[in-house]
């Protein structure tokens, strides 16, 4: 690192230029096994930039500025820039945190550079960089109880908080974790620790601007914390990009993200969304303003986030939310497939034998065909019945089957298949954990019941609906559960449309479901 800890700045380079510089140098010698271990991506000047530009200048002479997963410190650059450009405080307090040793050199020459930017503007920069864990810091305020007399946890609030905080999955048992229990319900992220803490320490006209994952915005691994940010702060914007592979494309990070404005909690009646193609296009996107409770209802109990795109997002929104039925009302619920394949190891066949049941994988569900057998390396198309085995199997009757992961490459996301029990004579079928299975507990599901659900969830129509909330490649069985669904007889004719013309192509069933919905093609 001696070398890069000597990188010097350009005559009339801007402070996040130099950053973006001094990032280079440090990734060029970094593993990206390391980078992942850390969850560490540096942001790229143009989303820096970004970022910068959405703080609304304040006014304020004396101003607090908050980085708490620094890096190299090209947020507050970016930030700062924009700010003393646009309002010339007198006075700036910034605080960073960064617990990598290897980049801390790097970061000191940057903020030094920054401080010297500022000086020659007339604006005083006072910087502290701190070498310890934020989250661990700060995560006392997490309990403190908002009082007349503010939260004995929390004297220290910013003006603005600016940050892209570190991407990776928390165990239970994480220190992390522990220490942030009030928020956490099953396994987190450390990026939702960051931005819960960050909510706490907002001044009340502050500003809080983060790049992050889409995952927090639906599912019930994220639901207490979404419960905890939305009492403390609202989106005032939101920015999503079409791509995942332009955003951090250097540090082949396929997440879906989003760049936010928080502002404290309160009158919060309209959010703007905004929306890039990827980075090529940021300069000029394309915004819109919604009410806030078409984005997210802060009185529900989910408080999912719902983010339209365009015109027809929002037409299939409102269809959906003018639905009130859902698969509880029609008697029908939705499970996990029960045969965990390493533990059933010894029992799973590649050939039948007269003591064995089909056993259906992620790969023998397609759009609208539950494909049997098809042969792939360790995933054996037969499971033996045997009382080892019998609790993980399933009664023969008709299910409909879907993928609960898709491939990150996947141009729909929900992938669902009718199974028919007479698709076998056995008693039993085996389903795979990585399959969802829909299925009516007392009773069975109608073939046009079947037929009509899985052309639901294999239509266009329910996929847009889907990937308004939905930002990873995960299909979960209670995001299913809550999903709105037409009237049951609505479901049945559609069903019987398709047996009637017996054409299952996905072209067919999309021209099928959107014309009886009255939505617009693609």
């Amino acid at each position: 690192m001696a070398e890069e800890s000597h990188i010097a700045p350009i005559i009339g380079e801007r402070p996040s230029q130099f950053a973006e510089r001094a990032g280079q140098a440090y990734a060029a010698s970094s593993i990206q096994k390391d980078k992942k271990h850390k969850g560490q991506f540096f942001t790229p000047l143009s989303i820096s930039e970004f970022m910068g530009r959405l703080a609304t200048p304040s006014r304020k002479k004396d101003i607090s500025v908050l980085d708490p997963g620094c890096g190299l410190a090209i947020l507050s650059c970016a930030l700062i820039e924009h700010l003393v450009e646009a309002e010339t405080p007198e006075h700036i307090n910034l605080s960073l945190f960064e617990t990598d040793k290897r980049v801390i050199p790097l970061t000191e020459d940057v903020l030094s550079y920054l401080k010297a930017w500022c000086e020659e503007r007339k604006v005083k920069l006072d910087y502290q960089l701190n070498e310890s864990d934020f989250v661990l810091e700060k995560c006392d305020c997490l309990d403190g109880a908002d009082t007349i007399f503010g939260d004995m946890y929390c004297s220290e609030r910013f003006d603005y908080i600016i940050s892209n905080p570190p991407y990776f999955k928390l165990a239970k048992d994480d220190i992390h974790t522990r220490s942030c229990a009030s928020i956490v319900d099953g396994q987190t992220n450390i990026y939702a620790l960051f931005m819960a803490i960050c909510a706490k320490l907002l001044a009340e006209d502050g500003q809080m601007i983060f790049i992050t994952p889409r995952s927090f915005a639906s599912g019930r691994y994220f639901q207490s914390f979404r419960d905890f940010l939305f009492r403390h702060v609202r989106i005032d914007l939101i920015h999503l990009f079409n791509t995942r592979k332009d955003t951090f494309a250097k540090d082949e990070v396929l997440q879906e993200l989003v760049i936010m404005r928080m502002l404290p909690a309160g009158n919060d009646s309209r959010i703007t969304v905004s929306y890039s193609q990827g980075i090529s296009d940021l300069n000029c996107p394309y915004q819109k303003e919604y009410d806030a409770k078409d984005i997210v209802d802060v009185n529900s109990t989910e408080k999912v986030v719902y983010l339209p795109v365009d015109g027809r997002d929002e037409a299939i929104l409102g269809l959906f939310r003018s639905w009130d039925g859902n698969m509880e009302e029609y008697g029908i619920k939705i499970s996990t497939g029960p045969v965990v394949a390493f533990r059933a190891y010894d029992y799973i066949m590649d050939e039948p034998g007269d003591d064995t049941v089909p056993l259906y994988w992620l790969h023998n569900v397609v759009k609208m065909l539950c494909d049997h057998p098809v042969q792939k390396k360790d995933k054996g198309q037969y499971i033996k019945v045997a009382p080892e085995t019998r609790s993980a199997l399933l009664p023969n009757k008709n299910y409909v089957l879907i993928r609960r992961f898709s491939s990150k490459d996947d141009s729909s996301r929900l992938v669902a298949a009718p199974y028919f029990g007479n698709m076998s004579q056995h008693e039993f079928v085996g389903i795979e954990n990585k399959l969802n299975y829909i299925y009516r507990p007392k009773g069975h599901l109608r073939r046009d019941e079947v037929m009509g659900l899985t052309a639901l969830l294999d239509s266009e129509m329910f996929d847009a609906w889907f990937r308004t909330f939905n930002g990873n490649i995960n299909v979960s069985a209670t995001e299913l559960r809550m999903m709105p669904l037409p009237p049951i007889e609505t479901i049945r004719e559609i069903g019987r449309k398709i047996i009637l013309r017996n054409n299952y192509s996905i072209d067919f069933i999309n021209d099928l479901v959107l014309d009886y919905f009255k939505i617009q093609q693609k």
